[in-house]
């Protein structure tokens, strides 16, 4: 479970235990700074790296198109996207916190890129019909209570022909190693517990698929954390819920831990998640 999976929702808060449990709208000027450094953190991810490389040669954004990226962060993705539409394309991201919405629009400004960034909910897109020929939404779907109302969103806003990539992970593939195996098999159940929609990545393709897209591909890359870190404050957060809720008891939390931390030093451990990637179009 790597420790950088937290990531800005778009059309529903993340609950306790799910993305960061972080709330913008009450940060401090710290608290603002430590929200975009966790994006920055997990744009460095190599899984995340690969799949949005895979996302990008996928789309195959062209001269003059317009794109979007929905749930866009600080920007990084709009910033490729403008690259490749040029001066004569759109690159817009949309994103609902202001503090990486303003964060994206100062890397803009001193990219001197085109990107632009506006204010918006992934259940009501704040553009017409058939307006884009891209669109990107990363790791927004894990966090809706009504993702397919997303997908008909994308759907709407696409243009006949246009084409969409929507990547999510899915708590569900998640790995502990080593350990009990029931204690972690108790501590994955309560993370998918706590995420609004954990299972996020495996119902992307018949979600698309039903809001009327045609899908073309579908990718996938396990996100590992570094074993050298141990079992990393994500598991011992999760355990401790797990302890709260009676899953386990607190020696097995603490052995789970102690197990980790073993592995971590024996070079025996593992710790991942598996990310979906869907390529769509709308038909013509």
């Amino acid at each position: 479970m790597p420790d950088t999976m937290a990531t800005s929702s778009v059309g529903t808060a993340p609950q306790p235990g799910a993305g960061s449990g972080l709330r913008p709208d009450r940060f401090d000027r710290d608290g603002q700074d430590q929200l975009v450094d966790v994006q920055d953190l997990q744009a460095a991810l190599p899984g995340i790296r690969r799949l949005r490389t895979w996302a990008h040669e996928a789309l195959a954004v062209r001269p003059g198109e317009r794109a979007v990226d929905i749930g866009s962060g600080t920007g990084s993705e709009v910033f490729t996207f403008a690259e490749s539409v040029g001066a004569t394309g759109t690159a817009v991201g949309v994103e609902p916190d202001p503090n990486l919405l303003h964060a994206a629009e100062r890397r803009a400004a001193q990219a001197e890129s085109t990107a632009t960034f506006v204010t918006g909910d992934a259940y009501g897109l704040p553009f017409g019909n058939d307006t884009f020929d891209v669109a990107l939404c990363e790791r927004v779907f894990g966090h809706l209570t009504s993702p397919a109302r997303a997908a008909g969103e994308i759907a709407r806003v696409l243009r006949p022909g246009g084409r969409v990539v929507v990547m999510d992970s899915d708590w569900g593939t998640a790995i502990v190693h080593p350990g009990d195996r029931h204690v972690v098999h108790e501590v994955v159940e309560t993370m998918i517990a706590r995420t609004t929609n954990p299972f996020a990545g495996r119902r992307l393709a018949g979600q698309l698929t039903q809001a009327g897209l045609v899908v073309d591909s579908i990718g996938s890359h396990a996100l590992v954390q570094d074993g050298g870190i141990g079992a990393g404050a994500l598991v011992a957060r999760i355990a401790d819920m797990a302890v709260a809720r009676s899953a386990i008891t607190q020696a097995q939390r603490d052995q789970l831990l102690a197990d980790l931390e073993a592995g971590a030093a024996s070079g025996d451990i593992h710790l991942s998640v598996t990310m979906f990637a869907v390529l769509a179009h709308k038909p013509a």
